[in-house]
């Protein structure tokens, strides 16, 4: 299944798509895509519904589409998790995941407009797997147990500024926690739909010039690795967004990609996860 949120900031609609291709509404049975819809089994209802021709059909055509779940508790990132991206940074590959953390109000639609921040010099690009958290995991027993807490996927853009990440002192988080620096979308696809998660092609482009193009199955640690690591330290709650890490291609790797600008278009696409294309904008 393909969920999806539509209409202005603030005032977005639930949604999903049926395998017709048409939109249906999901307000008879949520107000909301966010942490307690997938913590009661909304997922599920949905399907139900569906099948039982029990949600109205929408026209979506021409709205805007918000992020897939409403403003996350906490956007968890997982940093050089792909070999070769790793190497482009000349860092050693890590002997366990590197955490840090977004802030939610990063979070926005897939085709919102991305800010450069005041004073910011080397604004940068990430395309990566997003994994939506459909259920309360601590201390799972393996990474087998992660696949039954995983509500779905979706694309994330990890905007990174490279100056305020490295150079300004403390943690990368004064980097990655910028206003608009996470456009998450177009949808939350379960993962029945999706496959499996290491077996998918990331590409993105800016000014429809190729900058990355990898696969999951280069991970140095598999999405539901990641997930139980992470339920060691921390409680993932429904609703809570992990972002898996990024191959290869962005502009502070070892090439010669320029930083984003103002008018910059950046498109981005997982298999079978759909495609973003935001606008840079200035702050």
């Amino acid at each position: 299944m393909r969920f999806l949120r539509v209409g202005p900031a603030g005032s977005e609609r639930p949604a999903v798509l049926g395998t017709d291709g048409l939109a249906y509404d999901l307000t008879p049975l949520t107000a909301d895509i966010d942490g307690a819809f997938l913590a009661g089994d909304g997922v599920e209802r949905a399907r139900a519904a569906l099948a039982g021709e029990a949600l109205p059909r929408i026209d979506i055509s021409g709205q805007r589409t918000g992020a897939p779940v409403a403003r996350p508790g906490k956007v968890v990132c997982i940093g050089l998790n792909y070999a070769d991206h790793a190497e482009e940074t000349a860092t050693p590959p890590p002997a366990e995941p590197v955490i840090f953390m977004k802030a939610s109000s990063t979070v926005v639609g897939p085709d919102d407009t991305v800010l450069i921040p005041r004073t910011s010099t080397r604004t940068d690009y990430e395309i990566e797997l997003a994994v939506v958290v459909g259920r309360t995991a601590r201390y799972l027993d393996s990474p087998a147990a992660a696949a039954d807490v995983v509500a779905g996927y979706a694309i994330a853009d990890d905007v990174s500024e490279r100056s305020f990440q490295h150079e300004r002192g403390g943690q990368w988080d004064k980097g990655k926690s910028c206003e608009t620096f996470n456009p998450l979308g177009p949808w939350l696809v379960t993962p029945d739909e999706t496959g499996d998660p290491q077996d998918l092609a990331l590409r993105l482009w800016v000014n429809g010039e190729p900058r990355q193009h990898g696969h999951t199955k280069n991970m140095i640690f598999g999405v539901h690795h990641v997930v139980w690591y992470l339920s060691q330290f921390m409680v993932l709650d429904p609703g809570d967004v992990i972002n898996t890490g990024t191959p290869a291609g962005v502009a502070f790797g070892a090439n010669d990609f320029p930083y984003l600008r103002a008018g910059d278009v950046v498109e981005a696409e997982i298999d079978r996860l759909g495609r973003q294309r935001h606008v840079v904008g200035q702050a």
